[in-house]
């Protein structure tokens, strides 16, 4: 099959996802903005989510939204709306704190009441899940566990590649079971990436979407699709078509980038992307390749 029928094929789904979160819970930030803070913060979270709702609803696309549970108890309405209109609703969970950074005991806590919390407002059961900044890594994995036990379907937050603060870099580019060290098993829809010669390159959304031009971003998600023939991952976040929010004072000039960069341009690129691409949500992907014999990776530390 030719790289550009394969691109073409309506076939294949990929799986379009929002992380709710607001800009000030981004993980970056926590060296200069204390947890305790956040309350003293401007919230924009509602108004870029129904910014996206909106989006969507005018190209007739669902996507699936993992809600912060801290979000969702200060906006139970949102959560609400973002079901009413036909989306996914999937667990980001509670605090946004890093996994790994995390007592096991209390990280199943958070898991089970915004698990709760989730299905109590959207009235329905929430399958999937995505951890805070992809922080299931070799440090974490036991966080499959706790997932299985909780009785979520699947898994998104394994990024196959090296970065300074998540990934997996062998892990499977494509859908699988992940079994944990322990041997529990869920399914996992890793972030998506194309490769360049041995390198795995990220293209799933994100800060990603922002820095690559939309014309190599195009390139990349063509290339991976002719590579594993299978359905891709989009992440945006609800601050990321934001170019107004609050600027954060004393972040490293690091963070500075990969925050900031091109926010004024996402929306339109986000536009483009969706009009090329067929999406829909990781729920009805998921469902479709259930039925097949998915292969099983073993996790080990």
């Amino acid at each position: 099959m030719t790289e550009e029928a394969t691109v073409q094929n309506p076939s294949i789904q990929h799986a379009m996802t929002i992380d709710v979160e607001d800009y000030f819970q981004v993980s970056a930030f926590e060296k200069t903005l204390p947890r305790e803070q956040w309350q003293e913060m401007p919230s924009r979270v509602e108004g870029n989510t129904r910014k996206l709702l909106e989006f969507y609803e005018q190209r007739n696309l669902r996507a699936t939204f993992f809600v912060l549970g801290c979000v969702a108890a200060q906006f139970p309405h949102l959560v609400r709306e973002i079901a009413a209109k036909g989306h996914e609703i999937a667990c980001h969970g509670y605090s946004h704190r890093l996994i790994y950074e995390q007592e096991r005991a209390t990280f199943e806590q958070e898991t089970k009441d915004s698990k709760a919390l989730l299905e109590d407002l959207s009235g329905t059961a929430v399958l999937g899940y995505r951890a805070a900044s992809y922080s299931i890594t070799n440090r974490s994995l036991w966080a499959l566990d706790t997932l299985a036990e909780c009785g979520f379907e699947y898994d998104s937050s394994i990024f196959p590649i090296h970065h300074d603060r998540y990934g997996i870099v062998d892990a499977p580019r494509e859908i699988h079971i992940a079994k944990s060290p322990a041997g529990a098993e869920i399914i996992e829809f890793p972030l998506s990436t194309a490769t360049f010669g041995r390198l795995r390159i990220p293209i799933a959304g994100g800060g990603y979407f922002r820095l690559y031009p939309f014309a190599l971003t195009r390139a990349l998600w063509r290339r991976a699709i002719s590579e594993t023939n299978q359905p891709q991952v989009f992440y945006l976040h609800p601050w990321e078509i934001d170019p107004d929010q609050p600027r954060m004072p004393g972040i490293s000039l690091t963070t500075r980038f990969r925050h900031y960069l091109n926010l004024a341009r996402c929306e339109s690129r986000l536009s483009a992307l969706s009009d090329e691409f067929n999406f829909g949500t990781m729920a009805d992907i998921i469902a479709q390749y259930r039925q097949q014999q998915l292969t099983v990776h073993s996790y080990s530390a």
